[in-house]
């Protein structure tokens, strides 16, 4: 196995990671204002932009998985799937959901509730009509396109033409050439692994919290920068654990726990709960999402200047085509032995699915309490925060404690299967060379969980985990030029290597997963 770093990339991504949480711990006040104004520049600047380039992956997806090369085989003839389709499927969706699902299933609704599009009376029937499908949309099978494109370019870079790299930069070759693996690839492949740092404080500094208050609910405590600190230390062991594993041992088995215990958890709630109010309330906004599709896909309020479009559709695409290259990356590592049109489908399906049975559990479930004025979620949620919500909304299940309990356990190996992928695909990018079923070191993956744990530490005791969330946006500036790049690398390709692919002409697979076979998936 090759060990061997990969130094013009690894030594500049941790003296920019150290130097930036360095800045920001020392800083924090002066760079918080002026990383949001740039924010806020790039939100309403570009609001176009990244709303056709989402339309245009998908009608690219689209292409691919009805067209002659959705039979393409990200493989060899012989070469099989090294997955069960049930742990590649939890691997699929558990890289990239995080505690991000546990957290915005149930305080979005409320958020569209209070201030809804189209010009919507607030906290009308109107709003909480429009609420829980503004979440399906934003959750939905345009956020997971984002994904998808990057995947399926590296896993053909990888896999079809056997380049010996799971770098961005490499993917890219088709359109740059021998530029990948110059200046313009170090770049593409540096800013990757900040974006990924930046997406990782997203999720932090959204599941740091949101444990902390449910934790500090089942013990009588209040939250605090201790508890914060002791949540890391422990996230960090479990996916810094995993990850030396590697994806066999570590990674699936992790994913697989993930969704058995996301699954039971929503199953209870939807059995606790008002069962008909949230099977009924989720058909409902599923109709209007998909009656709406179009007009949420390209709404930018122009004229009445809402800023609704901004604040969620535009944020969410470009926190989504930020953290996109590190989960192509990880889902296009693997997925060998599948085909395009497979790995398309696959994403689409259980990245959309997923989200929507939270968001349909427990977005239904709150609005429910809200609605009903059992809870008053909107007014917590104003005066406390999205934790305390959270922890309302748990304790006013049957057995709560338990409940809680339950949430916390899930919450840790959510982010752990969130984190434990990504200090792998990045140090998967910072080695020199990886070939077929390679992994990189254990040490190096060891090193970026450390690294990851030390920032989140640092940044959690000055309270600057926001603004590396918000400097993570802006990274999908550059991201969008990245995204043209590999459609246009993988199309040349497409082309030019038609005349040797393998096409799969069945959907017959046979496939090795720890030594056990199993047929048709």
């Amino acid at each position: 196995m090759n060990h061997k770093i990969n130094h013009s990339i690894f030594w500049p991504s941790i003296i920019l990671v150290v130097a930036v949480t360095f800045l920001l711990v020392i800083f924090r006040d002066s760079a918080a204002p002026i990383l949001s104004d740039m924010m806020s520049s790039i939100n309403n600047g570009l609001d176009w932009a990244f709303e056709f380039l989402t339309i245009g992956l998908f009608i690219i997806l689209l292409w691919l998985i009805f067209g002659r090369f959705g039979k393409v085989k990200l493989g060899g003839p012989d070469d099989q799937p090294e997955f069960s389709r049930f742990s590649w499927g939890g691997m699929l969706f558990c890289a990239s959901m995080g505690t991000s699902i546990m957290f915005w299933s149930i305080v979005e609704p409320l958020y569209y509730y209070t201030g809804p599009p189209f010009g919507i009376e607030a906290s009308s029937k109107s709003a909480a009509d429009i609420a829980l499908s503004y979440g399906l949309f934003h959750w939905g099978i345009s956020a997971w396109a984002l994904y998808a494109l990057p995947a399926v370019v590296i896993a053909y870079s990888f896999f079809v033409r056997k380049n010996p790299s799971l770098k961005i930069s490499t993917s890219c070759q088709g359109v740059l050439g021998k530029h990948a693996d110059g200046w313009i690839g170090k770049t593409i492949d540096i800013l990757v692994i900040w974006s990924m740092i930046g997406g990782l404080g997203t999720s932090l500094g959204l599941g740091v919290p949101m444990i902390s208050a449910v934790i500090g609910d089942v013990l009588n405590i209040e939250p605090s920068l201790g508890l914060s600190i002791i949540i890391i230390v422990v996230w960090t062991v479990i996916f810094s654990s995993s990850a030396y594993l590697g994806l066999y041992k570590g990674i699936k088995i992790l994913s697989d726990w993930n969704v058995y215990l996301a699954l039971g958890l929503a199953l209870f709630v939807i059995l606790a709960g008002p069962t008909l109010f949230i099977l009924s309330y989720f058909t409902n906004s599923l109709g209007i999402m998909l009656d709406k599709f179009m007009r949420m896909s390209l709404y930018t309020d122009p004229i009445f200047k809402s800023g609704f479009p901004q604040t969620w559709t535009v944020f969410y695409w470009a926190w989504f085509s930020a953290t996109a290259p590190f989960i192509g990356l990880f889902v296009a590592r693997i997925s060998k032995g599948r085909t395009i049109r497979e790995l398309i489908t696959n994403v689409l399906l259980w990245g959309t699915f997923g989200s929507w049975l939270y968001f349909a559990v427990f977005g239904g479930y709150g609005m429910n309490l809200e609605l009903t004025g059992k809870l008053p979620l909107t007014k917590i949620l104003s005066e406390e925060g999205g934790p305390a919500v959270i922890v309302a909304v748990l304790n006013s299940l049957p057995f709560a404690p338990v409940v809680l309990i339950f949430f916390a356990i899930l919450g840790f190996i959510f982010l752990s299967t969130s984190l434990d992928s990504a200090t792998y695909v990045i140090a998967s990018i910072a080695t020199a060379e990886l070939k077929g079923g390679e992994e990189p070191a254990r040490w190096h993956r060891l090193l970026w969980g450390i690294v990851l744990a030390a920032m989140a530490i640092g940044l959690t005791v000055v309270g600057g985990l926001d603004v590396v969330q918000t400097s993570s946006v802006l990274v999908s500036v550059p991201v969008l030029i990245m995204y043209l790049l590999l459609s246009v690398s993988l199309i040349k390709w497409l082309k030019q290597d038609e005349h040797k692919l393998v096409f799969v002409r069945t959907n017959d697979t046979v496939y090795n997963d720890n030594n056990r076979h199993y047929g048709n998936g």
